[in-house]
């Protein structure tokens, strides 16, 4: 039986060449698609398919960002697997990102340099928005929506006699000074996300301790700094080629400098070919290039502690609540408006 692994923002970035690399290794594997724009998905589709002909590839449309696109694509895909061997929680967002150009000076001149460069700790703020779900976007689409999928698909991922995977994007940026349980999402800072990507660590070691007897085990990947949309949202595609004669020789120094897609899924392709019950919940696994190119893995032990991680599932859990309430309350009130017309 062919392995089923559903991948969200498969369409470009990480998650596309996740999906060129994993075919790679074995055109056996059913990939399904979790896209937000379906036209892109499906072209997607249709170059997997021609470089790997016995590949079974399959689309999911579905915005993380939109509760109610999450609850479709959730049936829908209960509707058609019994189970799912690995979720990659990839999707997500970086908006408005604004260089801190003062900070980015006096950190030049800091010994703290090769750090600030490999994590972008204190360099970036973001602008953050309202959802039509009444929640922060960054947070929305970078830890909840992932949340609300995994809860939705339980049924599919929780198999005690073979484990399945949960593998999130996380980054070098989640800091545990961004993050408080007290506004867990953010709406008061301007890092919301290295707020929501400790987040993420967070709940990676919260499902851990709360699924594994049932068979599910969840990790968090960070692939390195990589020139996708999401960096060129941060400065232009023109400026990254200036600077990249200093980026190749910094990675010398900052292994963080994954650069490519391909690069940035070392650690995610790598994972998956582990066995997940042999893996430490409590490290973050990062995808390395070294100076000269060179591909590895480094491990690194997160900055948290197992009780803070299990209030923020809690929260997460009323917070479901109280959306799954108001949902109820919104389609009873649609009923009532339709019968009496």
């Amino acid at each position: 039986m062919r392995k089923v692994v559903l991948i969200t923002g498969a369409s470009s970035g990480i998650g596309l060449a996740l999906c060129k690399r994993l075919l790679a290794e074995d055109d056996e594997l059913h990939l399904c698609l979790a896209c937000r724009n379906r036209n892109k998905a499906e072209a997607v589709r249709a170059s997997l398919l021609a470089s790997h002909p016995t590949a079974e590839v399959t689309i999911v449309q579905v915005d993380i960002s939109n509760l109610q696109s999450v609850f479709r694509a959730s049936k829908e895909l209960k509707q058609r697997f019994q189970r799912l061997d690995c979720i990659y929680l990839n999707a997500g967002i970086m908006p408005n990102p604004q260089l801190n150009i003062k900070a980015l000076f006096f950190g030049l001149f800091s010994r703290k340099v090769i750090h600030m460069f490999s994590t972008a700790e204190g360099l970036l703020t973001q602008g953050d928005k309202i959802t039509a779900d009444g929640l922060q976007e960054v947070f929305e689409t970078n830890v909840f929506g992932h949340f609300i999928l995994i809860r939705e698909l339980e049924p599919l991922l929780c198999h005690s006699d073979s484990p399945s995977q949960l593998i999130w994007t996380s980054s070098r940026n989640a800091r545990k000074s961004n993050f408080s349980l007290e506004d867990f999402q953010h709406s008061k800072g301007k890092e919301p996300y290295s707020s929501s990507k400790y987040a993420t660590d967070l709940l990676s070691v919260a499902l851990n301790r709360n699924f594994n007897q049932q068979g599910l085990y969840s990790n968090v990947v960070c692939p390195g700094t990589a020139l996708t949309n999401l960096t060129y949202g941060i400065l232009p595609p023109f400026i990254w080629t200036l600077l990249m004669p200093a980026i190749l020789l910094l990675r010398f120094f900052a292994n963080a400098f994954t650069l490519t897609p391909y690069n940035g899924t070392e650690a995610l392709v790598w994972l998956f070919h582990q066995k997940p019950e042999s893996l430490n919940p409590l490290i973050k696994y990062l995808s390395a290039t070294t100076g000269f190119g060179r591909n590895y893995i480094m491990t690194q032990k997160m900055d948290l502690d197992e009780d803070t991680a299990e209030k923020f599932y809690q929260k997460l859990l009323e917070l479901e609540k109280h959306i799954r309430v108001t949902i109820q309350k919104t389609d009873n009130q649609a009923g009532h408006s339709g019968s009496c017309l």
